[in-house]
């Protein structure tokens, strides 16, 4: 994809994420993108209000995709999420065989593609995809920080 389109789609997770803090939700918003860079689904974090630890925007959009296109595999399919997605995302991204992760903000506690762990390139898995990092960073940073800031 043409790295301005992933600007586009980073603009569409980061209104997502918004949409989550506003509704007091960990502000993280994703983008799930066909092969042909069509927009499959598009949602928030929403772990409070469905009362689901698994309620993660990446996971809520792996699993419309899946049932719009009537399949848990989601072969090359791009993931453009704001901030770098968890142990339990990194593993839906395998299970669903995408081609690739865009995120916005690396998360050093928890992040698994690349920050915390590296599940990726972690050749005793079954699947690989590409990763790409740093679009619209400061944004989605600044986000989160500001969320996690003002309830302190």
């Amino acid at each position: 994809m043409e790295k301005h389109n992933l600007y586009e789609f980073m603009t569409l997770a980061l209104r997502e994420a918004e949409i989550a803090g506003l509704e007091n939700e960990v502000p993280v918003g994703a983008v799930l993108l066909s092969p042909a860079g069509e927009i499959l689904a598009a949602d928030h974090n929403r772990t409070r209000q469905y009362n689901d630890p698994t309620a993660h925007a990446e996971i809520l959009v792996l699993r419309r995709a899946a049932k719009i296109l009537n399949n848990y595999r989601l072969p090359e399919a791009q993931l453009v999420v704001t901030v770098e997605p968890c142990l339990m995302c990194a593993g839906a991204v395998i299970q669903a065989r995408l081609g690739q992760v865009v995120f916005g903000a690396t998360d050093p506690k928890a992040g698994a593609l690349g920050s915390l762990y590296d599940l990726s390139k972690d050749q005793r898995l079954n699947h690989r995809f590409e990763v790409a990092s740093g679009i619209r960073e400061r944004e989605c940073r600044d986000l989160m920080q500001k969320f996690f800031q003002e309830r302190r």
